[in-house]
């Protein structure tokens, strides 16, 4: 019997970007962010003489071969259960394929949990990290859900006390972000920031990386702070976690420099802000989101957007108990 998954989306409520490391990613402080909206993966797994994963979607611009990170999750774990099995794979696109949602990350977790549902038989969760690790630096946070703090590239997960339920409208601009381009012009600003009159001696690199690295460690406390509640009294009142957030500066590195690349992004925000009590991008883009206390909000910002011409989405955050309780259909 096949398997339906719900495939959940997320956003980056901020994002600090480190130096670059040995091995050519950058580190990264994130707080992630899992939202209603979804795919819908469908899994069934038959007996077979040997491992055979066949994947469709009703999106052509879905790939349905070894570059796909369903096929990746897939083939690994198909190897660590130990079975020979034929699986055929769904893939019902209903988020952008592209835009820093995480969409095709979160498609290879919802395989996964397919898959075993289907087999019955469960990975060892910290064999599931692993692998997930393995696909990509997005994935992991799908094995937990809710709000996660991501460290390291972002694969290094954590999770953290959820923000309530929270009405969230995602801009869904047409044009491109290229990621790799983003980080080089990151570089390139903190080189430059570097090169100006005065900088001293200490920066002629840009940030150096103890200081870079002693940013994102005291970012990584400040959002965990956060959202326990430890920054949460205001005038002897429990606050919105959310609103603590906000007031401690939290924003998205990345805007710094691809609101330069895309103009039109920057405006797209602008037009996301009116009532907001957060909005931003995210990821490395192309996608902007706001954040609402109230459904009417929700749905002016919604109407803003329509009235621009930009595509958009309404949904809900979704905490950590809800995305679990929710995921198979």
């Amino acid at each position: 019997m096949p398997t339906r998954v719900r495939s959940f989306c997320k956003i980056n409520l901020g994002l600090a970007i480190g130096p670059s490391r040995p091995d050519g990613f950058h580190s990264l402080t994130t707080l992630y962010q899992t939202l209603a909206a979804h795919d819908v993966v469908t899994v069934e797994a038959l007996s077979a003489h040997a491992p055979v994963i066949t994947i469709t979607s009703n999106d052509e611009r879905v790939p349905t071969d070894s570059r796909n990170t369903v096929w990746k999750m897939l083939e690994r774990a198909i190897a660590r259960i130990g079975r020979s099995v034929e699986v055929r794979v769904h893939i019902e696109k209903r988020l952008p394929v592209q835009g820093g949602l995480g969409g095709g990350s979160a498609n290879a977790v919802a395989a996964l949990i397919g898959l075993e549902r289907d087999l019955g038989d469960r990975l060892p969760g910290a064999e599931r990290l692993r692998m997930a690790e393995e696909v990509g630096s997005d994935v992991p946070l799908f094995l937990i859900g809710g709000a996660v703090l991501g460290l390291g590239r972002g694969e290094e997960v954590y999770p953290v006390p959820d923000l309530p339920e929270t009405h969230c409208v995602v801009a869904l601009p047409e044009v491109g972000v290229s990621t790799p381009q983003a980080f080089r012009d990151w570089d390139a600003l903190q080189n430059a920031v570097a090169d100006l009159p005065g900088s001293g001696a200490a920066q002629e690199q840009g940030l150096t990386a103890a200081a870079a690295s002693d940013r994102l460690e005291e970012l990584s406390r400040v959002y965990s702070a956060c959202l326990s509640g430890a920054f949460s009294e205001r005038e002897g009142r429990p606050e919105n976690p959310l609103l603590a957030l906000v007031r401690t500066g939290i924003q998205n590195d990345f805007e710094e420099v691809v609101f330069c690349q895309v103009p039109s992004l920057g405006e797209i925000k602008r037009i996301l802000e009116p009532r907001a009590v957060y909005a931003a991008l995210s990821g490395s883009g192309s996608a902007l989101f706001g954040l609402y206390l109230s459904e009417e909000d929700a749905v002016a910002a919604e109407k803003r957007l329509s009235a621009h011409g930009t595509a958009s989405m309404r949904t809900k955050t979704l905490p950590r108990e809800a995305y679990w309780a929710t995921m198979v259909e």
